[in-house]
């Protein structure tokens, strides 16, 4: 039977040198009471010390849940293994984490999300580690940086680059759980626990097994407590077995700037009219013509930016589930939610668990992906996990590299420039000033998708933006359809300093993705 106590009183059983396993995505999920009172506890007492905290998903965010930045503590975090970090605007103080990442105070790394619940996966069955061929070719390659986030992670690789088959792969050595801190809803006098007001259930069953198959604690965080046996057992997600201490925090938000939300948990339907579309822009008119790659009965998968606006553009058609959208948080159908809620889904068919859906992406069963860049080279190789000047502009490269590592076909959307001024009207959209500098660079930053490794895998490449839809060949970037109102010399080629070329044979893009009103699809 499961302990219920205070969040004090479970932290103060995490001992020194602990591996913590927190279960969260930005703050869905997020068991901010329980990280809030190891944080506290290490201000009264300097301890725990020497702490190495997994999250596959982030944990916490900038705006009002502080999830990990509880730990950024000097003394209290050795190691940070994370799939993503919180990120903002850069009119936010940086993130207590983040001055400690970049000031080489902790060895941080950014390891991809399906990566790390793999490891879960395997240290729970006392597997040899993760073995896998997800990451090759981009930053989680020992041959570029190895996931490691600074010169202090550097110093201790956690993945090698391993022959085995007659093949390359990477292998991630098991790193054991001593501690899993998770979330949900209801838990029973037993510990049972149910997931009913939550938008995803992540990984918390998985970091439990990975936590208790290694003799480990499991710390609970919950809404509300019932009695035991008054729960359906196909509604109890993580069983009381796994589970050795419950904290009730009542106050829980469900995500991001929401207390609670019905639909996002399953328990309504919104009407359709009650959605927004898509402010009318450059942004939606990039949006739309990423659309137009979808066809009628197809599953995709949907990153964050501009990408995120594409089942917008399908409501606006009125064609709302013509495709089956998979979110990396677990959510299947419905409507994916943007800016605060992204991560969530309202009117999802289903909600599967996190490590499932990242064995989905990885294996490539979806038809396609629509994510979006910071920067693009001449290889084709995508960044959108750093940004030297401003790190916590992103968050890292979450289930980015999971999901491109075997997709079929990928979409990435982004603005040809930064801060170019645009007039955008409906017979074309021109250039009015030039932008400070161009997304199309020489070398990426970071190499979060590697377009070397997606041609030899024959994947399908597209890059859309305001000015051009650009194709990955075998000679780098062309430009394969033209925004009327463009000088393609003067807009794409000389913009991009001679980076991406125009094809002979270069149509344009279609008018009807200026126009202000609903657009037809042809799904």
């Amino acid at each position: 039977m499961a302990r219920i106590v205070s969040a004090a009183e479970a932290v103060a059983q995490i001992g020194d040198d602990a591996v913590v396993s927190v279960s969260s995505s930005s703050a869905l999920g997020c068991p901010d009471a329980v990280l809030a009172a190891l944080g506290e506890r290490f201000r009264d007492e300097g301890h725990p010390r020497g702490l190495t905290t997994l999250h596959p998903i982030a944990a916490g965010d900038m705006y009002g849940v502080k999830g990990m930045d509880h730990l950024a503590q000097d003394g209290l975090l050795d190691r940070v293994l994370a799939g993503s970090y919180p990120s903002g605007p850069s009119s936010l103080p940086m993130p207590d984490i983040w001055r400690m990442v970049v000031e080489n105070r902790v060895k941080a790394y950014n390891v991809p999300s399906g990566i790390m619940f793999d490891m879960h996966r395997d240290v729970a069955a006392r597997r040899p580690g993760v073995l896998t061929q997800v990451g090759l070719d981009t930053f989680v390659d020992p041959l570029r940086q190895g996931c490691a986030m600074n010169e202090a992670a550097a110093a201790h690789p956690i993945v090698h680059r391993q022959d085995f088959g007659g093949q390359t792969w990477l292998h991630f050595p098991n790193i054991v759980p001593h501690v899993c801190i998770l979330r949900a809803t209801t838990a029973d006098e037993n510990g049972n626990l149910t997931y009913e007001h939550e938008g995803a259930y992540l990984g918390g069953l998985d970091q439990a097994i990975a936590t208790r198959n290694h003799r480990g604690l499991v710390i609970a965080q919950v809404k509300r407590v019932t009695a035991a046996g008054s729960l359906r057992p196909h509604d109890v997600h993580v069983p009381g077995h796994l589970v050795d201490l419950v904290v009730v925090a009542p106050d829980q938000w469900q995500t991001t700037e929401t207390p609670y939300d019905p639909a996002i948990s399953g328990e309504i339907m919104r009407p359709w009219s009650s959605f927004t579309v898509a402010e009318h822009g450059v942004e939606k008119v990039i949006a739309r013509r990423a659309a137009m790659e979808l066809r009628r009965g197809q599953t995709a998968n949907l990153g964050f930016g501009i990408s995120a606006l594409v089942p917008r553009i399908l409501l606006e058609a009125g064609e709302p589930q013509a495709v089956t959208w998979a979110i990396e948080q677990g959510a299947v159908g419905g409507m994916p939610l943007t800016g605060f809620a992204f991560g969530c889904a309202s009117n999802a068919f289903g909600f599967v668990p996190s490590p499932n859906q990242f064995t989905y992406f990885q294996g490539g069963g979806f038809d396609m992906s629509f994510l979006s860049f910071l920067e693009v080279d001449r290889q084709g190789n995508v960044n959108v996990s750093k940004l030297g000047k401003k790190p916590y502009l992103t968050a890292g490269c979450g289930g980015f590299v999971d999901i491109t590592a075997n997709a079929r076909k990928l979409v990435f959307s982004g603005f040809f420039e930064a801060a170019a001024e645009l007039d955008l009207s409906p017979d074309g959209l021109r250039v009015t000033k030039p932008g400070r500098f161009t997304k199309m660079v020489d070398e990426v930053e970071h190499v979060t998708f590697s377009g070397r490794r997606a041609l030899e895998l024959g994947q399908d490449v597209l890059y859309v933006t305001e000015r051009c839809v650009m194709r990955l060949t075998p000679e780098g970037l062309v430009a394969v359809e033209i925004m009327p109102g463009m000088e393609p010399e003067r807009d794409i080629v000389g913009a991009s300093q001679g980076r991406v070329r125009i094809a002979p044979d270069a149509r344009p893009m279609p008018l009807s993705l200026l126009a202000e009103g609903p657009m037809e699809l042809a799904l």
